[in-house]
């Protein structure tokens, strides 16, 4: 019985998410709401910004001139990071935001987010297309 739980002890300490795995979980659930944000803009026919520190992200949408946070929007509301992130952005057009509009093509970009012990990226093709490296 010792052996057993000793042996089930590891399997459940090995089986938790690292925090590469974590940070991989969120690039992942990032690229989903990233691919969600730009469907929106192009439903609503607005801007949708994406707004992110160390501490969280966040979507903005252009509403009478001013950038507003989307707070009644379950799926592009405000999100912590589990652990302090750093979100760097290159775009082909070397602009320093991510917003999506109305138009079916964006300019392709990379949002790398990275912490202490490793790094990915979400790479977008201007198509739709979010890719987690």
């Amino acid at each position: 019985m010792l052996i057993v739980g000793i042996a089930l002890a590891m399997v459940g300490i090995s089986g938790l998410p690292g925090s590469r795995q974590g940070l991989r979980y969120e690039a992942d659930r990032l690229a989903q709401v990233l691919s969600l944000a730009r469907e929106e803009a192009q439903v609503r026919g607005v801007p949708i910004r994406l707004d992110a520190d160390e501490q969280r992200y966040r979507f903005l949408i252009l509403r009478h001139q001013q950038w507003q946070p989307l707070l009644a929007d379950a799926d592009l509301r405000e999100r912590p990071w589990s652990q302090a992130t750093r979100v760097t952005l290159q775009r082909a057009d070397g602009l320093r935001t991510l917003e999506f509009g109305r138009d079916f093509v964006d300019v392709p970009f990379e949002l790398r987010l990275a912490r202490e012990d490793g790094a990915v990226s979400i790479v977008a093709n201007g198509l739709g297309l979010f890719e987690v490296r």
